[in-house]
C-alpha cells in the first residue's frame, strides 16, 4: 500500500520508547492517540513565548494568545464544516460536552417525554441521561444490538414517536469499532421531531465528518483522540439549540452583565465557556487538525482499513479466537477474546512484549452484558501502526495462548 508510514512515525517521539526492553507497539489508539512533535511544540511555544489569559487583556501577549485560541476554533469549524464559529464551544472533552446538553435539557423535558440512547454507548453517553431523567421523570429507551454488534434499526423505528425529544448515539462504538448509520438515524429522528446528539469521539480520527451535510443537532469530540492533548474538546450545536439551553457553569467570561440583582449571559460561544479555558490545549488542538489534514483523512482511512483487514484475517487463524462486532462497516478496532482465557491475562502478557492493548469493559458495560462476557482485549490501530507490528501482535497472542493454556 502506498502510504509513507515510516516517515510519519518519525513525527511521534514516543514511538522510539522501549517497554520491557522491546520497541513500543501502541495498539491503544481508541483510548488516546499519540501526539506528533508539531503539536507538542505548539504547547511549549505558548508557555515559552506568549503565556497570557485571553479575551481580557489589551497587552500584546493577551492579544496573541486570543488570536491563536480563536484561530483554533475556526480550524475546528472548517474541519468539521460547522455553519458558524459561534456553534463551536470549547470543553474539556466529550464527557463535558455531553453533560452540557444533558444539564441544558433537564428543565426543558417534562415527565412523560422520552429519550433514546443506543446499546453501543460509552458510559459518558449513558450516565448523564440517567441523571437527567431522575430529575424530570423523562423515560429512557434503548436501541438494542444484534449479534454482529450492529444496532437493530427496525426496533429503533418502533421505539421512536412524537414523545421522543432527544436521541443520543455514538458515531463509532469505542468497544467494537462498529460504525453506526448516523445519517439514517438523524433522518428518522428529525421526522419524529427529535433532536440528535452524536458522540464523535471515536469517529473523528478515522474519516471526514461534515456536520452540515449530516444535519446533526449536537456533535462532540475530544482532541486526545485526534493526535491532540488531553483536557480539551468541543461541543458543536446548532445556534438555535445552544441559545435555547442554559449554561452549565457560571463565572467569568460567560457573562454580559452582572449585578447583585441579576446576571445576563454572553453571546455564543462564550455563554458556555466560564472561567479561564485550557488555552494551550485549544491551540494545540488546532495544530493537531493541521497535522491530520496535511496527511489527509481519506489517506488515513484507506491505510487504517488496510491494517484492519490484515489484522482481522490473521487473528481469525488463531484457534479459539472470538471477535465481537465482526461486521464490514467498522473502524480499525478489534475487540476479541480467546476461548477459555481471561482478557486481562492476555493483555498482561502482551505488555511483556512491549505491546499496549486495552482490556476490560472499555467503559461500555452494557455491551459486555449483552455478549455475557466480563470484558475483551481491544487492539485499536492508527495510521502510525505497521503491518510488522501486527505480525508481532499475532506472535505474542500465540505465545500467550500457549502459556495460559
Amino acid at each position: 500500500m502506498n502510504f509513507d508510514v515510516e516517515n510519519i512515525r518519525k513525527d511521534f517521539p514516543i514511538l522510539s520508547k522501549k517497554i520491557n526492553n522491546k520497541p513500543l507497539i501502541y495498539f491503544d489508539n481508541a483510548a488516546t492517540s499519540q501526539t506528533p512533535t508539531s503539536v507538542i511544540n505548539s504547547i511549549s511555544n505558548y508557555y515559552n513565548n506568549y503565556n497570557a489569559n485571553i479575551h481580557r487583556g489589551v497587552h500584546s501577549l493577551s492579544e496573541e494568545a486570543t488570536q491563536d485560541f480563536e484561530s483554533a476554533r475556526t480550524k475546528i469549524k472548517e474541519h468539521f464544516n460547522a455553519g458558524d464559529t459561534k456553534e463551536i464551544i470549547f470543553t474539556s472533552g466529550t464527557t463535558h460536552s455531553i453533560n452540557i446538553v444533558a444539564n441544558g435539557y433537564t428543565d426543558i423535558l417534562k415527565s412523560g417525554d422520552e429519550i433514546i440512547v443506543s446499546g453501543l454507548e460509552h458510559h459518558s453517553n449513558i450516565v448523564p441521561w440517567q441523571m437527567m431523567t431522575k430529575k424530570n421523570n423523562a423515560k429512557l429507551k434503548v436501541i438494542p444490538l444484534k449479534e454482529n454488534g450492529e444496532l437493530d434499526l427496525k426496533v429503533f423505528e418502533n421505539l421512536i414517536s412524537d414523545k421522543t425529544k432527544l436521541v443520543f448515539i455514538n458515531h463509532v462504538s469505542n468497544a467494537l469499532g462498529v460504525i453506526n448509520p448516523i445519517k439514517k438515524i438523524i433522518e428518522i429522528a428529525h421526522k419524529n421531531g427529535a433532536v440528535v446528539l452524536v458522540d464523535g469521539a471515536q469517529s473523528s480520527a478515522h474519516f471526514d465528518i461534515d456536520l452540515q451535510k449530516l444535519d446533526v443537532d449536537f456533535f462532540t469530540a475530544s482532541a486526545h483522540k485526534l493526535c491532540g492533548p488531553t483536557g480539551i474538546g468541543f461541543l458543536y450545536g446548532k445556534k438555535e439549540l445552544l441559545d435555547l439551553i442554559p449554561p452549565y457553569m457560571g463565572g467569568g467570561e460567560m457573562i454580559s452583565e452582572v449585578t447583585f440583582e441579576k446576571t445576563t449571559y454572553a453571546d455564543l460561544p462564550h455563554k458556555f465557556e466560564a472561567g479561564t479555558p485550557n488555552i494551550s490545549g485549544a491551540i494545540a488542538f488546532g495544530y493537531a487538525l493541521d497535522y491530520l489534514n496535511n496527511i489527509g483523512l481519506d489517506n488515513i482511512k484507506k491505510y487504517e482499513d488496510y491494517l484492519l483487514d490484515y489484522a482481522t484475517n490473521k487473528l481469525k487463524q488463531i484457534d479459539g479466537m472470538i471477535i465481537y462486532g465482526d461486521t464490514p462497516n467498522k473502524t480499525s478496532v478489534i475487540s476479541f477474546n480467546i476461548d477459555g482465557l481471561h482478557a486481562y491475562d492476555i493483555g498482561s502478557i502482551l505488555d511483556k512484549f512491549g505491546i499496549a492493548v486495552r482490556t476490560g469493559q472499555h467503559c461500555a458495560q452494557p455491551i459486555m452484558d449483552y455478549f455475557k462476557i466480563s470484558g475483551t482485549v481491544r487492539a485499536s490501530f492508527s495510521f502510525i501502526n505497521t503491518i510488522e507490528e501486527i505480525d508481532e501482535l499475532i506472535k505474542a497472542i500465540t505465545f500467550a495462548k500457549q502459556m495460559l493454556s
